[in-house]
């Protein structure tokens, strides 16, 4: 288990450098570039809310996973902004050669399935790999037409794109977020359909992006936002899937990952070592999540409603799971990075058994008994006291 739980590990913290990979497009309120990291959540989370423009062939949990890892490879060959002069034969070499390396660092199965989906998504040529395109064709367009006051540049890229562009082609594979995207760069009113009814809570959803928390990035450059936290997590727990225990759907422990951590968009993130009046938090927490999925029509409100609060909750096996893996992703950084937020707060290895091991155990024993040796020796070798 160590070697292959290594591995695993390995992968999963060179992930945490597309969080420092820039976009050429921006975040709604234009305070800075959206990085790929969050970009990639934000997909995934288009992916959810817009299943019902999906045809009946897709399976919408396989294109969650494409946009989960379409953009890894960024990592090591950055963006492309696709209004620029590039050459995009040696982007696709460099991109393959990037994809050989990254997936390789996972045990041979993983990195064969992993490939082989990244491969799925370039390829465009399946029903699953057509609709995830569509939504990352789609969000950067909306990124830039319904931010309160967009970027002329960026207008005129989204003109050009809608055009005669990448995204021409949606007049015919996605009519309603074409006409929708029309509608906003004339100006004119919105048509009311299937995709519009669902633009308002995707659109609030960016403001996840600017909500910090109290670990760094493996770099120590900053600290790291909700948004990729939740794209980690995500990817932590479909990596680690195999430590989960009989019986947990990891496509419902996707869903909630996804869609955990969306009330600090009103609640505001609240340190698990921090001081907090826990019946308030969770008073402003229940508030934010009837706002924030009141957006959405009823069916997809009630059903999100439902897995967050499933979530909270942590009673049944997949929720056990996803809160055992929210647990487990900042000791590894902390780790890493010789104590990150547990320095800040002073943290005890008490604290961390109580606050960390009680839900890691729960939810996923053979981790914690992996970790728990890790965290016992940082704290009597590096941290006494």
């Amino acid at each position: 288990m160590t070697e292959r739980l290594s591995a695993q590990l390995e992968f999963l913290k060179r992930a945490d450098r597309l969080k420092s990979v820039d976009r050429a497009n921006a975040l709604l309120d234009q305070s800075r570039p959206e990085n790929s990291a969050e970009h990639s959540w934000h997909l995934a989370l288009w992916a959810l809310v817009m299943q019902p423009l999906a045809a009946d062939d897709v399976d919408i949990n396989r294109v969650i996973q494409m946009l989960l890892l379409h953009d890894l490879v960024e990592i090591v060959v950055g963006d492309h902004p696709i209004h620029l002069e590039t050459d995009w034969a040696a982007v696709e070499r460099a991109e393959r050669a990037a994809a050989d390396e990254l997936f390789g660092l996972l045990p041979d199965d993983q990195a064969t399935m992993f490939r082989a989906l990244w491969e799925e998504f370039e390829a465009d040529g399946t029903p699953d790999a057509r609709f995830a395109k569509y939504l990352d064709r789609c969000q950067p367009l909306f990124q830039v037409l319904c931010a309160p006051a967009p970027n002329p540049e960026h207008v005129e890229v989204a003109r050009d794109n809608l055009r005669d562009g990448r995204a021409a082609y949606l007049a015919q594979e996605l009519p309603e977020a074409h006409a929708l995207a029309t509608a906003l760069l004339h100006d004119k009113p919105v048509p009311e359909t299937t995709f519009s009814e669902r633009l308002a809570f995707l659109t609030e959803a960016d403001q996840l992006k600017s909500v910090y928390r109290a670990s760094r990035l493996l770099s120590g450059e900053r600290f790291e936002n909700s948004a990729e936290h939740s794209w980690h997590i995500m990817l932590f727990a479909w990596v680690l899937a195999e430590y989960a225990q009989p019986g947990v759907s990891m496509d419902r422990v996707l869903h909630m990952l996804l869609l955990h951590d969306i009330v600090e968009i009103d609640a505001g993130d609240h340190p698990i070592h921090g001081q907090v009046d826990h019946a308030a938090q969770e008073a402003e927490e229940q508030a934010a999540a009837e706002r924030l999925f009141g957006l959405l029509p009823d069916a997809p409100q009630q059903a999100f409603m439902s897995l967050w609060q499933e979530f909270e909750a942590a009673e049944s096996a997949d929720a056990r799971f996803a809160k055992a893996i929210d647990r487990f992703q900042t000791p590894i950084g902390n780790l890493e990075t010789g104590g990150g937020s547990w320095v800040d707060f002073d943290v005890t290895f008490a604290q961390i058994e109580q606050r960390v091991g009680t839900p890691v155990q729960r939810g996923a024993p053979d981790l914690w008994a992996w970790l728990r040796p890790q965290l016992s020796a940082f704290f009597t070798e590096k941290a006494p006291g």
